[in-house]
């Protein structure tokens, strides 16, 4: 199994716990008797850039009628899309930064959402997402608890995942949210921890015994 392994935090690696829960996840998935393979990115490092009006234009061209400029402005995105592609399972782990996906992510997003690549555009103006099949994993870490209470109606971020991906053809991505964490009291933030490892570690037998 090919794991594309996504982390998305601006913090170093012994400080960020989405990377420290992403990490704990894969060990659980080797402790399972899972093999897999890792393609690694790390977004704080590989930044997809923003959109411009040269990809737009080359994005929504017919392959067949792109200039080689065009193909040249698509390049970094066609290997992108195609790591995505490879990929059997994806996991994601990232922050919520001001309610919301990292900034870093959603370039990635805008790199990997794709006509006649990622997904299908009909004629009738329907779509359809290529990549159904695959296992997605995304393990979110909030600052404050948005399960219940007055910030419960700030979660942008779980509605953008969800909607990108369920474009993409995903229908059933997993969530494990660790919060609260920052805004929070130690041992708030231990037992939020705490939850978020039991919940991974659940996922990976669940995993080990369906692939």
């Amino acid at each position: 199994m090919k794991i594309m392994h996504i982390d998305a935090s601006a913090k170093k690696p012994e400080q960020s716990n989405s990377r420290m829960l992403g990490k704990f996840f894969l060990e659980q998935l080797k402790e399972q008797g899972v093999n897999f393979q890792i393609d690694y990115l790390d977004l704080t490092k590989d930044i997809q850039p923003h959109l411009t009006p040269e990809f737009v234009v080359a994005t929504y061209k017919p392959e067949n009628e792109r200039t080689p400029e065009m193909k040249a402005v698509l390049t970094d995105s066609d290997a992108m899309c195609q790591r995505v592609i490879s990929a059997d399972t994806l996991v994601c782990a990232m922050p919520m930064y001001n309610w919301t996906i990292p900034s870093t992510f959603k370039t990635f997003i805008d790199t990997i959402i794709r006509t006649g690549v990622t997904y299908d555009l009909f004629p009738d103006g329907t779509t359809k997402g290529k990549l159904a099949g695959k296992k997605v994993l995304f393990i979110t870490t909030r600052g404050a608890d948005l399960r219940s209470g007055a910030f419960q109606h700030m979660d942008a971020m779980t509605p953008v995942l969800k909607a990108a991906f369920s474009f993409l053809g995903i229908d059933n991505p997993q969530f494990v949210d660790a919060q609260p964490l920052q805004f929070s009291d130690p041992e708030s933030r231990l037992a939020a921890l705490a939850r978020a490892r039991e919940e991974l570690t659940t996922i990976a037998k669940q995993w080990a015994t369906t692939i």
